[in-house]
């Protein structure tokens, strides 16, 4: 069953081949089996899970379901879900029960009838980019347990490639669904900024996070990001606009498209075994019909430097209601309120979390602001224009969506501007506001010539990596169009880590 679409789920449901719990059940069972080996999931809400999927067959008796309705679905613990614990893998919210549920769990479970499995382990408060910087203990890489799966959202990854769940959530501040779907071998689409409701999820950077999903194929995120999709008057960002059919044009041709490479993604930098996957996809998606052409995204190499200025200046402002009085952990044994909220922070927060807040916190300050806050805001401009004129002759940008395969477990914790440029090729989209996914092109049998490390012992079929495809805003369906298209001449998104086959 965990090898199954969701079309298939949705089919096999229909026809009563199996019933939703008992689909359930064996995800359930895939969980407990093999998560002791992933660390996916923070919290599995078993019970929950099971009475949500009797509603479902109730559902489906009636003949009143969605396509959607009783398949299990992974969410990624950002998401508020009434009466579960919503912890951002935070000691700060480790006891934070959420009193309400965030507009996507109620699109994706109440209105659609999904079923919830667990909430995924993630990088604290969405801050990393290989999932080692939760408070639960890192998330592990299927395809070989000794690396990361990437982060933020390593766990719904993990979750999704090892087959323990058939799709999950995630969110993206500057690369945390695509950069670990390339590192797990997924599918994984950021849509454009306030396609869909932030409402429920808890803030990192407000002007650059955005929700999204992670699935084996485009077809199955297609499925899931169109019922996530939509305005909502909870959400001051959410863009009031009809949600366009994101399944509708998946098998239309794309002949004829135009299809930019920029020429800063393919310079010194990117990995010449990933390389190789990547102008191989190129040349099968130009057997597609696609006209390739080369780009120029001038201000893109400044993305990193103007991420690591916005973004933490926004945490440090959002993450402030975390003190111990309003939210969050509390300290014992203080005398005074600056005790209580020195203690509370100190001892709530982790190493990467306090890092970028102080940081936010420094570029904010008197006498920095316009130095650094301004002069950075200046620049998203420039990158966002740089999109802008290349969206003036191609229909879509592809690039690489990490510089190598997935790291070894530790070999960057103790180097943060090098665990930074691991998103160098995903941040732009997200300063922009423009969608981009990632989808699995190849493999790299052994380990990366630039890893240096020695060789993998669950390698299967290699490594995964990803190709990146950047869209103009609300563009989503074009992406998940072209992204499809390659999956019907590929099969490299149907592997599985022959650990969890």
């Amino acid at each position: 069953m965990h090898t199954l679409s969701i079309k298939e789920l949705s089919e096999g449901l229909r026809a009563k081949k199996f019933s939703s719990r008992e689909l359930t059940a064996h995800f359930l069972g895939r969980i407990k089996a093999h998560d002791g080996a992933l660390n996916s999931f923070i919290t599995v809400t078993d019970e929950r899970a099971l009475k949500q999927a009797d509603a479902a067959d109730a559902r489906l008796a009636r003949g009143d379901a969605q396509l959607l309705t009783g398949i299990p679905l992974a969410q990624k613990d950002i998401f508020c879900t009434l009466g579960v614990k919503t912890s951002c893998a935070s000691k700060m919210l480790d006891s934070f029960i959420s009193p309400y549920d965030a507009t996507i769990v109620q699109k994706l479970h109440l209105d659609a009838g999904m079923v919830m499995l667990g909430k995924c382990n993630m990088d604290e408060f969405a801050m990393g980019s290989s999932n080692e910087t939760s408070w639960y203990g890192a998330v592990k890489n299927p395809w070989d347990t000794a690396r990361v799966p990437g982060g933020s959202s390593g766990g719904s990854v993990a979750a999704v490639a090892a087959g323990l769940a058939p799709i999950a959530t995630a969110t993206d501040t500057g690369g945390s669904i695509r950069q670990p779907a390339a590192l797990c071998g997924l599918t994984g689409i950021k849509p454009t900024y306030g396609r869909v409701s932030r409402y429920g999820m808890i803030a990192f950077a407000s002007s650059l996070d955005q929700a999204g999903v992670v699935a084996r194929s485009a077809e199955d995120a297609a499925h899931v990001l169109q019922a996530m999709s939509g305005f909502d008057p909870l959400d001051s960002t959410s863009v009031e606009r009809p949600v366009d059919d994101l399944v509708g044009g998946l098998n239309d041709s794309i002949k004829g498209l135009k299809i930019g490479l920029p020429k800063e993604y393919f310079a010194e930098g990117l990995a010449p075994s990933s390389r190789e996957k990547i102008e191989a996809a190129i040349k099968t998606l130009e057997g597609l019909g696609a006209i390739i052409s080369e780009i120029s995204l001038p201000n893109s190499p400044l993305s990193v430097p103007t991420y690591y200025v916005v973004a933490p200046a926004e945490a440090s402002s959002n993450l402030a209601r975390f003190d111990g009085v309003r939210y969050g952990h509390r300290a014992e044994g203080v005398k005074t309120l600056e005790q209580l909220y020195k203690k509370s922070r100190g001892e709530g927060f982790g190493a990467e979390v306090q890092r970028r807040i102080m940081i936010g916190t420094y570029v904010l300050s008197h006498g920095y602001y316009d130095a650094y806050y301004l002069q950075a805001q200046k620049v998203r401009k420039l990158i966002y224009e740089d999109f802008r004129r290349a969206f003036d002759s191609v229909d879509l940008v592809l690039g690489p969506t990490a510089t190598d395969v997935a790291f070894p477990l530790g070999s960057k914790t103790d180097d943060p501007v090098a665990m930074y440029l691991n998103d160098i090729y995903t941040i732009a989209a997200n300063l922009a506001g423009i969608p981009a996914m990632s989808l699995n092109c190849g493999f790299v049998d052994g380990p990366s010539t630039q890893l240096g490390t020695g060789p993998s012992t669950q390698l299967g079929t290699g490594l995964p990596v990803g190709l990146q495809l950047m869209g103009n805003f609300f563009s989503e369906a074009k992406l998940l169009n072209v992204a499809h298209q390659f999956q019907q001449v590929t099969d490299f998104h149907k592997q599985m880590p022959k650990a969890f086959s």
